[in-house]
């Protein structure tokens, strides 16, 4: 048992309902991959995601064929699905 701030003692039960409310539990699945266009070359690559980061994401990755830089951003609805598009990381870039 944990002892709160005000000496009342905190159940397992009421330590699971917390950590329920603050972090729900899905169906254990969310999308770990995802097929994009390159900007630049316009060649498919399937890029890996990371669900761990959070809902909404945006981060820089090379196209695994030209390897010109993308900016990612990855938005994780409730069931786990992503939404994904990657644009030029510099616009002026584009051939």
């Amino acid at each position: 048992m944990v002892r709160r701030a005000d000496d009342e003692e905190e159940t397992d039960a009421e330590r699971e309902a917390a950590l329920d409310e603050d972090f729900p539990l899905g169906d254990g699945t969310a999308a770990m991959e995802a097929d994009v266009t390159c900007p630049y070359c316009g060649e498919e690559v399937s890029i890996a995601l990371d669900p761990g980061s959070g809902t909404h994401q945006r981060y820089e990755e090379d196209c695994q064929v030209c390897c010109r830089p993308w900016t990612v951003y990855v938005t994780y609805d409730d069931a786990g699905d992503a939404d994904v598009a990657v644009e030029a990381a510099d616009e002026g870039d584009l051939e």
